[in-house]
């Protein structure tokens, strides 16, 4: 065979294949990046906020329409992100995607799963057991969704809303005559009205608020946050906020109709809580300050054991406020229908339990006292050998509180080289407070949380947010009452302090790390939960609801369609429900958030379409329940 030399006709021939070949395969990979690129891009445009006309009302009375802010998707439909084709539902592991939850009945308009009146009927009343939570069994929980009544309005907007609220909305009475004289609450017309009054405050809260700011300082930025034990309707906690203080306001569900529904309902924080057995669902050195105003609890008693709890969640150097019986005694016993003898007696042991805590009483005057909680334990020693009782507690994680048994013992603070220093760490004033790294991740016990991962994840959230406020009208005052179901590090909180919203922060009680600790330390407030059971608070009590991988978290741990349902419970007519996870879990969610009358998208990632992660925004579409129910 004759050999091929380079420039023979038959090896130019070779050469000039190649090279066409090889030009035909570039051109066409160029051209697939090209479309590819495009398509992306395209599915990544975002719609501008919409008037709520899209979206399809029920029943709706013409008041009800305050906002025409409300997110709606149907003028956008062609930016849709579709995974059907690749991502199909499991139906083994969830209902019927065709068939729509019905409504529940109106009588339950208002249900609490765990906090249950009838349920509560089978526990011990000791302690106030029976209205702690206790949740209902895979037998006993309901399909359906939770109505609102008929007429229902949306919230006024804040700072309206602390003075008012829709009679529709919460159509109860009682308060308003049980607690006339005391100025709690008063029906106006189609309206309540708040005059800010409470039992020991009837000249009002702002007025008691400054009455106390003459005995310690509440408007340096060192106190921020604040937890009200029995609370009533949060007018307390509702004017702590022009301080820039957030109270965790707590009441139980009780013979008082609503008040937790009531607080609310005026854009203030609270939840259904009792002290009772267990401990707080907060962790420890939670709390600048902690205040309670004939509060009803038994301070004195079970050996010290409710002070202890409130010495537990407080900061070292923070103050427990005390008004009402028996303080001030010899002004109000006649009033209080009760001996000086008895009164005294109260009063004595209170002093004692404090004491015995190495607390110090830093005021008395007329009808409040305050104790301040040492910066640290140095010289609680001395104390504690006079005091047995409550004793230390030994072997103990403090921050342990979900469904965790009270204590009658001394929580020991992290240990200090001098007597100056504070246990645990040093908080910045507030407002710097909420982007400082937090002591708990200066002092590594965080695992896997240092100050680096802290300053990445705030920049995080600034790029988060302002992805979602170009589908989401939060910088519109849209949104008043937000929760973050798995908070992390209260960065998506952190992000919003600049807007009139308050953020509940929860940290799921099965994550790996706990947070919660590092939160409060930011000025925020929150607490545990485990979201394969409800959460305490009353049905449409929320706008803006936000599960950051939550579901990929729960997704083999409970029914992610319970989950879902406690959200359209929690959440308001209208409101809005932000989920990141994978797209298989999202495409889930979709499916059964359609069941639930959502209005919902599937949305790229903030980075782009080559993230595995999405986020799906649901709307929770306007309906009532039968007016024909209405009683």
């Amino acid at each position: 065979m004759a050999k091929d030399y380079p420039a023979s006709p038959k090896a130019q021939h070779l050469q000039e294949s190649k090279k066409q070949r090889l030009t035909y395969i570039l051109v066409v990979s160029a051209l697939c990046v090209a479309f590819y690129v495009l398509g992306a891009w395209q599915n990544t445009t975002m719609p501008n906020p919409v008037s709520d006309s899209a979206i399809s009302r029920v029943d709706c009375d013409p008041v009800a329409r305050r906002d025409s802010s409300v997110p709606s998707f149907a003028s956008a439909s062609e930016n849709v992100l579709d995974f059907d084709a690749h991502h199909q539902l499991n139906l083994s592991s969830t209902e019927s995607v065709l068939q729509q939850f019905p409504a529940c009945p109106l009588n339950q308009s208002e249900y609490t799963p765990c906090e249950d009146r009838k349920r509560g009927r089978l526990f011990d009343r000791d302690m106030l057991i029976y209205r702690e939570r206790h949740c209902p069994g895979k037998d006993e929980q309901i399909r359906c969704l939770i109505p609102a009544p008929p007429k229902y309005k949306n919230p006024f907007r804040w700072p309206e809303s602390r003075d008012f609220a829709w009679f529709d909305n919460i159509p109860h009475k009682e308060l308003s005559i049980e607690k006339a004289v005391q100025n709690w609450i008063r029906v106006e017309g189609n309206k309540f009205r708040f005059p800010g009054g409470g039992t020991m405050f009837p000249h009002g809260a702002d007025a008691y608020i400054d009455e106390i700011s003459k005995l310690i300082s509440l408007s340096d930025g060192r106190i921020r946050t604040a937890i009200d034990t029995g609370c009533g309707v949060a007018s307390f906690g509702a004017y702590l906020l022009k301080r820039d203080i957030i109270a965790m306001s707590f009441a139980p569900r009780d013979t008082h109709e609503a008040q937790v529904q009531f607080a609310l309902e005026r854009g203030v924080p609270a939840i259904l809580g009792v002290m009772g057995s267990l401990r707080l669902p907060y962790p420890s050195r939670a709390f600048d300050l902690a205040h309670c105003s004939r509060c009803l609890i038994p301070w004195g008693g079970h050996d010290g054991l409710y002070l202890a709890e409130i010495d537990r969640i407080l900061r070292p150097g923070g103050y427990w406020i005390h008004s009402g019986p028996p303080i001030n005694w010899r002004t109000h016993h006649n009033g209080w229908q009760r001996t000086e003898e008895d009164l005294k007696r109260e009063q004595d042991k209170i002093e004692d339990v404090a004491r015995s805590l190495c607390w110090n009483k830093v005021a008395e005057k007329e009808d409040l006292s305050i104790w301040q909680k040492p910066k640290n334990h140095l010289e609680c020693a001395d104390v504690k050998k006079k005091y047995k009782i409550p004793h230390i507690c030994k072997s103990d994680n403090p921050d342990a509180a979900w469904y965790k048994k009270m204590e009658s013992c001394l929580t020991p603070l992290p240990e200090v080289s001098n007597q100056g220093s504070i246990a645990g760490g040093e908080v910045a004033r507030w407002p710097k407070r909420a982007f400082t790294v937090p002591p708990r991740v200066k002092r590594g016990t965080i695992p896997g949380i240092d100050a680096n991962k802290f300053e990445e994840d705030m920049k995080l959230w600034e790029k988060r947010l302002t992805y979602y406020k170009r589908t989401t009208p939060i910088a519109q005052g849209r949104y008043r009452n937000v929760m973050d179901m798995n908070a992390n590090l209260g960065g998506f909180a952190a992000s919003l302090v600049k807007y009139p919203v308050w953020v509940m922060n929860v940290v799921p009680v099965n994550s790996d790390k706990d947070t919660l600790g590092a939160i409060y330390e930011r000025g925020f407030i929150g607490t545990y939960q485990d979201w394969c059971e409800a959460f305490s608070t009353y049905p449409r009590t929320y706008d803006l609801l936000h599960a950051d991988s939550l579901f990929s978290i729960y997704q083999d741990r409970c029914d992610i369609t319970d989950i879902l349902l406690e959200m359209d419970r929690i959440l308001r007519p209208e409101g809005t429900a932000i989920i990141r996870d994978t797209v298989d879990v999202l495409t889930k969610v979709q499916a059964i958030g359609n069941r639930m009358r959502w209005d919902s998208r599937i949305l790229d990632h903030e980075d782009g379409p080559f993230n595995p992660e999405k986020v799906l925004v649901a709307v929770k579409t306007y309906w009532t329940a039968d007016p024909s129910e209405h009683s």
